[in-house]
């Protein structure tokens, strides 16, 4: 088999379409975006991986596509596809997040944190807030969240680990869950010493 149709049977197997035509495997990500392989050496072989907004005329002189990668095996392809399609649901949960369309989450004001753009947050209660970090691991995109209670600003505040998720329709449901029990959660966490001596039940 050719490189490409190595590369498109690597994509088929994971779920992923592809389709070639004018020397180019085509692999779209979003509606707005595709990932193009363009071979290189077909002996290596090697094939340089771009992406590019779909649906593009041949004739758009204003648009480039981006290089981003090279890879030299179907499985690099296949793996830089999974990265990429990862790295988009990343961009697009956090930008769901910030404009809070879900009705889910319509009460509430996320906003991006200035340092590190993947935590978003959003004040509830009164004196907590609701932190949404979303990554890629292993090629999968995976949000952890965790509800912070800060009664004392000066403090470090008390952290309520809520778990990770890689379903974010569930993410949704955990982070409404999680406005709504603000003011007990707050009344309820406790800063814990470390050092403390709890007394032993007796049998």
């Amino acid at each position: 088999m050719s490189f490409y149709e190595d590369i498109a049977a690597g994509l088929d197997a994971v779920d992923i379409e592809s389709r070639a035509g004018g020397g180019v495997l085509f692999v779209p990500i979003t509606p707005e975006l595709e990932i193009q392989f363009v071979e290189i050496d077909p002996v290596i072989p090697a094939a340089s991986v771009y992406i590019a907004a779909a649906d593009i005329e041949d004739d758009d002189d204003d648009f480039n596509a981006a290089l981003v990668a090279v890879v030299f095996s179907a499985e690099e392809a296949v793996d830089a596809v999974s990265r990429h399609i990862a790295t988009d649901r990343v961009v697009t949960l956090l930008k769901d997040l910030i404009d809070g369309y879900d009705e889910r989450i319509g009460d509430l004001d996320f906003s991006q944190d200035e340092e590190d753009t993947n935590i978003v947050r959003a004040e509830v209660g009164g004196h907590s807030a609701i932190v949404v970090t979303a990554e890629v691991e292993d090629n999968e995109p995976l949000a952890y969240i965790s509800f912070i209670s800060m009664p004392d600003e000066e403090g470090e505040g008390e952290v309520l680990d809520l778990g990770v998720f890689r379903d974010f329709d569930k993410l949704f449901d955990v982070i409404s869950l999680a406005a709504d029990c603000a003011d007990s959660w707050e009344e309820q966490l406790l800063p814990i010493d470390d050092g403390a001596d709890f007394p032993l039940s007796e049998s």
